[in-house]
């Protein structure tokens, strides 16, 4: 059964019993992922205990500070981006799977028929956001500087035909903000929490090459701790590729 913790008991560091792994995730996928496999691992004498966060700094600190021995929920270049601010000394371990990142309106059906001055939501971490504006230019809707990598902000927008206005929030509020803007760009975990399908539902949405794959992130020398290997070797099974095939439709895609 999941756990969601309170915040207070998060900062509080535990130390994980013998043949425990205690994992932080988002609810959608993650956590539904490490619900999968959790028989799996128990099968080879771990017990995983799932902690459920629904934001994107929270995992990190409490990954620091010991409360959980690994969490799921981020791409590296996320990853790389928060500890330029805050240096934890957590690392990045095994890929899990892809969610493409998608362009959602509940005002238009293309993305041709934005309105000139129309307003789209981006995330506001900045890995993100750069990663929202790659889309929106692959898109055509904005042209970048040549430069601007996957850090780009709205000053690296070069061309704006339609002089389109970004509005910038937390991630997790992206959803809820569709009916007061045009558009919004939206992670697949969010998006599928909010009841929307990538698939059917995006305008625009990343292919299967993005670089932005999900990880197991830990501190290093969880790397090396058996029960973390166990977790690896459940996570990119052909019993989880095939449960993300069959459950999530395409719309996320394995990376292993």
């Amino acid at each position: 059964m999941r756990k969601t913790l309170m915040l207070a008991a998060l900062l509080l560091p535990s130390t994980a019993a013998a043949g425990t792994l205690r994992v932080g995730a988002s609810p959608v996928p993650h956590a539904e992922l490490l619900e999968f496999v959790k028989p799996l691992l128990a099968k080879q004498g771990v017990k995983l205990e799932i902690r459920e966060f629904t934001d994107y700094v929270q995992p990190n600190v409490a990954l620091a500070d010991g409360a959980i021995d690994v969490n799921f929920f981020q791409h590296v270049p996320y990853l790389n981006s928060f500890q330029q601010n805050r240096p934890l000394g957590i690392v990045a371990g095994a890929k899990v799977h892809v969610e493409p990142m998608g362009v959602y309106s509940k005002r238009v059906r293309k993305l041709s028929d934005l309105k000139n001055g129309a307003t789209i939501a981006l995330p506001n971490d900045p890995s993100n956001s750069g990663r929202a504006l790659k889309l929106l230019e692959r898109a055509g809707l904005i042209r970048l500087k040549p430069s601007a990598g996957i850090s780009a902000t709205v000053r690296d927008i070069t061309t704006n035909l339609k002089r389109l206005k970004f509005r910038e929030l937390e991630a997790a509020q992206l959803p809820r903000a569709l009916g007061d803007v045009d558009a919004a760009v939206i992670n697949t975990n969010y998006a599928l929490e909010a009841g929307l399908n990538p698939l059917k539902d995006a305008l625009k949405l990343e292919d299967k090459n993005s670089p932005y794959a999900n990880v197991l992130a830990a501190k290093p020398a969880t790397l090396k701790n058996p029960d973390y290997l166990k977790l690896v070797r459940v996570l990119q099974s052909k019993e989880t590729k095939a449960f993300i095939l069959k459950k999530y439709g395409g719309a996320i895609v394995p990376a292993f």
